[in-house]
């Protein structure tokens, strides 16, 4: 994944367009709402601020407004702004980052972006599908302001919006953990409870797009052996790793060998009640045991989706001039949109045979001999 190519990957996954309209200004300065801002963009605090850095002489302002839980989530977030800072170091970009803290902020967030004259944004970044109900009123709002959304799709022809199958990549961790849990493996700080069969899924919020991962998920590990035990619970909150450490606990302890979080910032709980059991967890959206590698001893795989790709692909539209508006840009294995990646301190101990079990899985479903469900309710 590390040499992929965005530039190609663009070419590859270009769609229809439509041609979006110009030369609106807005009527204020950028984003303030009684925010905190600083000098720097390292974020990492979780708490309701932006981050400003000069606009003078660049190729492009770009305005990011993240999904609840916040920057040092380690995941989704955390990997958007990995696309903003790779495309930073492309070109010569000013950028300010919002980190709202509830869903009602959302719409606050992306009207100051657009209203801002000071400077004037070239492109708003929405990260995360619950900013949709109010992006498709901004967009609609302030047609001439570029925006771009991921893991939703907002039908204005001023927005293109970038959606994962997270089904994909959710079936390959399936299958990767319904193997082990029927044998005896141990790695790092876990091993497998040997006289049991159960793996365990952890949400955030409960809603078709988490639903895609439980649901993969779901059918790689009954395509191995649909006698295990999968347990499921979604906690209500991307930002709540209290909760998700409570529901791991309970799933560890009816036997669970592994747990799959996609839950934000609440599968930090998750890996909590993995290090506590002695048991292990699957990551999401980035390498987790690489941005929460203080839990790199329990972290067996991570479902990765390149939310940085999306945001990159954007902005070098922007940059280029060929963003048009309108695209649904959909990535999936084939685009590598999605993968499964072994955890860097105990993915080695995987036996080969798992792994190569999970790369025909992989293979299987690109070449469309495997359909992958959606829904929990069609495995």
């Amino acid at each position: 994944m590390s040499g992929f190519d965005r530039r190609q990957f663009l070419k590859l996954t270009g769609g229809s367009s439509v041609v979006a309209l110009s030369g609106l200004a807005g009527c204020s300065g950028g984003p303030s709402g009684g925010a905190e801002t600083t000098d720097n963009s390292d974020g990492g605090s979780g708490d309701d601020e932006t981050t400003t850095q000069s606009t003078d002489e660049v190729d492009a302002n770009i305005g990011m407004v993240y999904a609840t839980g916040g920057l040092g989530d380690g995941s989704f977030n955390d990997q958007a702004q990995s696309g903003l800072k790779d495309a930073n170091e492309e070109w010569d970009l000013a950028y300010e980052e919002a980190q709202p803290e509830n869903v009602s902020d959302f719409a606050n967030y992306q009207e100051q972006f657009a209203q801002s004259t000071d400077p004037e944004y070239d492109l708003i970044s929405t990260i995360g599908f619950l900013q949709a109900d109010a992006l498709s009123e901004t967009a609609a709002d302030y047609p001439d302001q570029k925006f771009m959304i991921v893991d939703s799709v907002v039908e204005e022809p001023n927005v293109n919006s970038y959606v994962f199958a997270e089904h994909e990549g959710s079936y390959l961790a399936g299958q990767l953990v319904a193997m082990l849990t029927s044998t005896e493996f141990s790695a790092g700080a876990a091993e497998t409870v040997s006289d049991e069969k159960t793996v365990g899924f952890v949400g955030g919020v409960q809603s078709d797009l988490i639903e895609k991962f439980e649901a993969g998920f779901r059918a790689g590990v009954a395509d191995i052996d649909d006698e295990i035990s999968i347990q499921s619970s979604y906690v209500g909150d991307f930002n709540d790793p209290s909760g998700g450490k409570e529901a791991a606990l309970t799933m560890y302890g009816d036997g669970a060998d592994f747990v799959y979080h996609a839950a934000g910032n609440t599968g930090t709980g998750v890996f909590q009640a993995a290090q506590e059991e002695g048991r292990f967890a699957i990551g999401v959206d980035r390498d987790q045991s690489l941005t929460k590698d203080s839990y790199a001893d329990v972290i067996l795989a991570s479902m990765v989706k390149r939310v940085d790709t999306a945001v990159y692909n954007a902005i070098d539209g922007v940059v280029e001039g060929t963003f048009e508006g309108g695209n649904v840009t959909p990535l999936g294995l084939q685009d590598e949109g999605v993968a499964l990646v072994y955890g860097d301190e105990i993915g080695s101990d995987v036996p080969s045979d798992v792994v190569d079990t999970v790369d025909s899985a992989r293979q299987a479903i690109i070449d469309g001999d495997i359909s992958v469900p959606t829904s929990p309710d069609d495995v």
